[in-house]
């Protein structure tokens, strides 16, 4: 069996008074896609900010490819790469010189052979020599994903991966995530659009309040759940995060 790339025990992150994340505990191993999902406030983005090094966990024990994060941070952070819903960039960057310090940063050896493919992956190449602000807000996305695969990431967490693509963009950004994880890479992707997390997840993490409301496959999850079986996604996350009323707005997107 696969050595889990991300292991997450007991997980806490607390704000004064208001706890954020309570005692959530889960692994991803090498290849696999975790769909994170929940309503508004769940603590999605506490979660993954803890799980980047961007924030300290309260408590618990967060490992990424073995390296404790917080013990052991630097190897820790060298194997994973996050990519945030706001695409954080460097105003007077090019694209190329973006993926020039990212590959200094993190020692690749090889970033001239990486480098070219990943552009015309992900339709960057007549780009290069452009800054942030004379790029659509999809090309932005698409410069942030560039980065964060260019040193091929043991483990890859992605929020909100596909705002501002196009159709065609959507299509092609799906096929590098899946073919991320078919390499081995562990992934975590987070979004409302639950219809991206049916199809690309192998397992489903719902959490509200904080907490793991279910984990697994979403036969599994159904399985749970015999009222809804057969159904999909959407329905199994309004049944089971109490939001499948009939007046219920904003049926099928799990907020942040």
């Amino acid at each position: 069996m696969p050595t889990d790339v991300i292991e997450v025990r007991d997980l806490v992150k607390q704000y004064g008074d208001f706890v954020a994340v309570r005692g959530l505990s889960f692994t991803v191993a090498p290849g696999e896609v975790l769909g994170l999902v929940g309503p508004n406030g769940a603590g999605k983005t506490s979660t993954l900010h803890s799980l980047a090094g961007i924030i300290r966990p309260t408590s618990g024990d967060i490992r990424i490819a073995g390296h404790d994060l917080v013990s052991d941070p630097v190897p820790a952070k060298r194997a994973l790469a996050f990519v945030p819903d706001e695409p954080q960039l460097f105003e007077y960057m090019t694209v190329d010189d973006h993926l020039t310090f990212i590959a200094r940063l993190y020692g690749v050896p090889d970033a001239a052979q990486r480098v070219e493919p990943l552009l015309r992956e992900l339709e960057l190449a007549d780009k290069r020599s452009a800054l942030p602000a004379e790029l659509s807000r999809g090309m932005r996305q698409k410069l942030a994903i560039a980065c964060a695969f260019l040193h091929q990431p043991a483990a890859l967490l992605l929020d909100e991966p596909l705002t501002g693509l196009d159709p065609l963009g959507i299509r092609r950004m799906k096929a590098a995530i899946l073919a991320r994880a078919h390499a081995g890479t562990a992934v975590i992707l987070s979004s409302h659009l639950l219809h991206l997390v049916e199809e690309l997840c192998t397992r489903i993490l719902i959490i509200q309040g904080g907490q793991c409301m279910v984990l697994g496959s979403i036969a599994e999850i159904a399985a749970s759940r015999p009222d809804l079986e057969g159904r999909g996604l959407e329905e199994l996350f309004l049944a089971i995060t109490g939001q499948d009323t009939p007046d219920a707005s904003g049926a099928g997107i799990a907020g942040r």
